[in-house]
């Protein structure tokens, strides 16, 4: 008897064993989301929007520095600048647009812009409705992910079917919906189970029906 042949036939008998049972694993987790979907967008800044609070500094004036809120119509008002609009800007181009408001009393002004409250424009917000612990509207944060977002809603409810959620999201002007798997994710702590989010994204969690 050949034992050489016999070990590798039962090497290529324990490869494909292991091959099947890895397809089959495949084959019952929801299909992965496309390449465009997944793709990270460039790091973009901060976006003002309404409701943000704005710490206003200019420089050798203290008498016009003061924090203000961005009112819901998306504009400031400060001393000297009233209905300055704010919402869709980075601090930075807030902070030029003051300065060019204040040039006309101010010689050669020089603002500083903190952005101290952060609520962000409705397009950058994530936004979960359904079976979470706390549905509600998040400001979008560079580099935040499916875990950030569960973190921040508390997780979901004992009615959740998780590994049937998915996340509507804007794909070069088309929304697509994608599969994610809540439940292992928490529930098992597979990592894999994590993806990056987008701004704008919508994470439904359905009600599982017994």
């Amino acid at each position: 008897m050949d034992v050489n042949k016999i070990m590798t036939n039962l090497t290529k008998l324990t490869l494909a064993v292991a091959c099947g049972l890895a397809l089959a694993g495949c084959a019952s987790k929801p299909p992965a989301p496309s390449a465009a979907a997944m793709a990270q967008a460039a790091p973009a800044d901060y976006l003002i929007g309404p409701g943000d609070s704005v710490n206003i500094i200019v420089w050798r004036n203290p008498e016009v520095s003061m924090s203000v809120p961005v009112r819901p119509d998306g504009k400031i008002t400060t001393p000297l600048v009233e209905d300055l609009p704010a919402a869709g800007k980075t601090s930075t181009a807030l902070a030029r647009d003051i300065e060019t408001a204040l040039a006309k009393f101010i010689q050669q002004p020089v603002v500083t812009v903190v952005v101290t409250g952060f609520v962000g424009n409705y397009g950058e917000q994530i936004r979960v409705i359904g079976q979470a612990a706390k549905p509600q509207a998040l400001a979008y944060r560079r580099d935040m992910s499916l875990m950030d977002v569960l973190i921040a809603v508390g997780g979901v409810t004992e009615f959740a079917s998780g590994n049937k959620a998915i996340i509507i999201r804007n794909v070069d002007g088309k929304q697509e919906k994608l599969n994610v798997r809540l439940d292992d994710l928490i529930k098992e702590g597979d990592i894999s189970a994590n993806m990056p989010m987008r701004p704008g994204d919508i994470l439904v969690v359905p009600e599982s029906f017994f």
